[in-house]
């Protein structure tokens, strides 16, 4: 069995649990710049004390930082446009659209890393993808949100698509050339201090809602990313990106199918199928 395989389904578990957390801040629109300061501040602590109390070997510390600082902003700007672009628009169609961006980490892994994958495993990659083409498909029936806020999610939705290819390639790098604890908690604390920054930009409207809220929804997401972020460097330290990324890019139908439950966002039939279609390519990419 696969050393990289369960690693990978826990981190989609974990870490679409903290996706749906996302719409949970955007639902009681907690300032968005204290959510991400909590939640990234938990993880470098998290990381980052896990990793004083670990035997771990020597690290090369311009690598280890270059890594982790193009990690650090690229995932800090998904982050972020990912909670902003489900402020204008429902979660079912913004998850669907931003994680299409296992198209360009899959194109970029088997171009640059020359990896081989099976046939059936191939079918699985395309049926991923085609799941999430499938759920995309909500977004033109999508008649209840007007059309200059859809353009102005756009906006934010093209961000966290590309900056989340990104994050993904860079962590794989992380995986195999640098401790993944360190690389954690420099990354983090990185995402830290670039959080701090970015009050003036996403305060484009104005917020009553308390600050202590917001920060204890970002530790909670912070708990929950510590563990699914290191399960997936540990299955991309041992496995193919192309094939983890398209497991773990599909976090979004979980937090799709919570936010249905919880928000009661309706889940059209071509999210169901989009669903159905998830669960086929995890089988295939085990096979």
């Amino acid at each position: 069995m696969d050393s990289w395989y369960f690693p990978a389904l826990l981190a989609l578990l974990l870490m679409g649990i903290q996706r749906f957390f996302y719409k949970v801040a955007a639902e009681r629109n907690y300032p968005t710049q204290w959510v991400t300061f909590a939640f990234m501040a938990t993880v470098t602590l998290l990381s980052g004390g896990t990793y004083l109390f670990q035997q771990h070997h020597a690290v090369n510390i311009g690598v280890l930082a270059t890594i982790a600082l193009i990690n650090s902003i690229s995932f800090l700007v998904a982050t972020v446009s990912h909670i902003e672009a489900l402020k204008y628009i429902p979660a079912n169609i913004a998850y669907s659209i931003i994680r299409l961006n296992v198209i360009v980490v899959a194109v970029f892994s088997i171009v640059y890393f020359k990896e081989h994958i099976s046939l059936l495993q191939g079918i699985g990659l395309l049926t991923a993808i085609a799941a999430m083409v499938v759920l995309t498909i909500q977004m033109g029936a999508d008649n209840t949100t007007p059309l200059q806020r859809k353009r102005q999610g756009a906006v934010f939705i093209i961000l966290a698509l590309l900056s989340g290819s990104a994050a993904s390639i860079s962590s794989k790098f992380a995986a195999v050339y640098t401790d993944k604890l360190a690389f954690m908690a420099l990354s983090y604390l990185m995402g830290v201090i670039g959080s701090l920054a970015i009050n003036k930009v996403v305060t484009h409207h104005k917020t009553t809602t308390s600050r202590w809220p917001a920060l204890g929804l970002g530790m909670v997401m912070g708990g929950f990313n510590f563990t699914g972020f290191y399960a997936f460097l540990y299955a991309l330290e041992r496995g193919p990106l192309s094939l983890i990324a398209a497991i773990v890019g599909m976090h979004f139908v979980i937090a799709i199918i919570l936010s249905a439950l919880i928000y009661h966002e309706k889940v059209r039939p071509a999210g169901l199928v989009g669903i159905l279609l998830t669960i086929l390519s995890i089988v295939l990419i085990r096979i």
